[in-house]
C-alpha cells in the first residue's frame, strides 16, 4: 500500500508545521514541510499530496487582519491548484491562523463549489485579548466532516487572538441545516458552552469552534490537535497519571489531538 502524503505548509510567520508534521507523521502519514513559494514557484506541486495543511502561528504578522495576506496570495498565484487539488478528493485542514485563511479565501464554508466566496469572519475575541487556554470540544456527529469521524468530544488548546467565529444568521442556519458545523464548545460536563466564557473562549456564535465544506473534506477549526499530540501536553497530565497509576491502568502514548490526522490518514486507506 502507498503511504498517504500530506503537505504542512510553511513560510511567513506560520509557525507550528514541525509539531503538526510529527503528528501527522504519528497518525501513519510520510509528511513534508513546503514552504509557500515553493508551490507557487512549481518546484513542488499539490497534486503529489493528499493532505494539505494550513498551520497555526502569525503569517505575516497578521497584518491587515489575521490571514488575510496568505489568502490573498494563495488565491491569486495558485488558486486553479488547489482548487484542482480539492476537486480530485484531496483533504484540507486550516488550524487557527489556517483557518483564518481559509475563510479570508473563501474556501470555507465552500457552499459552492469552486466558487471561492468569502461568507464567514474570524473576529477578535470578545475579552478584547490574545487567549492561550484549553478548551473542551464536542464533535458533530451528523456532520460529513472527516476529521471528527469517530469523535465525541475531546480537549485541545486555543491560542488565538482573533478566533470568535461570526456569520450573517442566514449563514449560520445554513451552517447548521447542512450540518456542516463540526466541532463546538461545551462545558465539562458536556452542556453547551453558550457563549459563557471561558467554555466558550472568545464569543464565537453558536459555539463554532470548526466547520467543514459539504464534502467534509475541508475543514477548518481553532483549537490546535498538533498541540495534544503526547499525554504530557495536557496541563493536568500529573493528576491524570496518578488517577491511572491507583486504578492500576496506564495512559495512553499519544494525546487526543492525533485522533483527528488519524481520520484524514486513514480516510485514504
Amino acid at each position: 500500500m502507498q503511504p498517504v502524503r500530506a503537505l504542512v505548509l510553511t513560510g511567513f510567520g506560520l509557525n507550528c508545521d514541525v509539531e503538526t508534521a510529527y503528528a501527522l507523521e504519528m497518525a501513519g502519514a510520510r509528511t513534508e514541510r513546503v514552504h509557500l513559494n515553493g508551490l507557487i514557484l512549481g518546484e513542488r506541486r499539490l497534486e503529489e499530496f493528499q493532505i494539505l495543511v494550513i498551520g497555526g502561528g502569525f503569517s505575516w504578522g497578521d497584518d491587515h487582519g489575521a490571514g488575510v495576506i496568505m489568502a490573498m496570495r494563495i488565491k491569486h498565484r495558485m488558486k486553479d491548484d488547489l482548487l484542482d487539488f480539492v476537486d480530485k478528493g484531496g483533504i484540507v485542514v486550516g488550524i487557527c491562523n489556517g483557518f483564518q485563511v481559509l475563510v479570508n479565501l473563501g474556501l470555507l464554508p465552500g457552499f459552492e463549489p469552486r466558487r471561492l466566496k468569502r461568507e464567514v469572519a474570524l473576529i477578535h475575541n470578545d475579552c478584547g485579548n490574545f487567549l492561550d487556554q484549553w478548551v473542551h470540544l464536542a464533535a458533530n456527529p451528523s456532520s460529513p466532516c472527516v476529521l471528527s469521524r469517530g469523535i465525541q468530544r475531546l480537549e485541545l488548546p486555543v491560542r488565538h487572538g482573533e478566533g470568535k467565529f461570526f456569520a450573517p444568521p442566514a449563514v449560520l442556519d445554513r451552517l447548521a441545516d447542512q450540518k456542516q458545523v463540526a466541532f463546538t464548545y461545551i462545558r465539562p460536563d458536556g452542556r453547551p458552552a453558550d457563549g459563557e466564557a471561558p467554555h466558550n473562549p472568545n464569543g464565537s456564535l453558536g459555539d463554532i469552534a470548526g466547520i467543514c465544506d459539504p464534502t467534509g473534506r475541508i475543514t477548518g477549526l481553532m483549537p490546535h490537535p498538533e498541540a495534544f499530540n503526547h499525554w504530557t501536553n495536557h496541563p493536568d497530565w500529573t493528576l491524570h497519571k496518578e488517577i491511572a497509576r491507583r486504578i492500576g491502568s496506564s495512559l495512553p502514548e499519544e494525546g487526543e489531538g492525533v485522533r483527528i490526522f488519524r481520520n484524514a490518514v486513514e480516510y485514504f486507506r
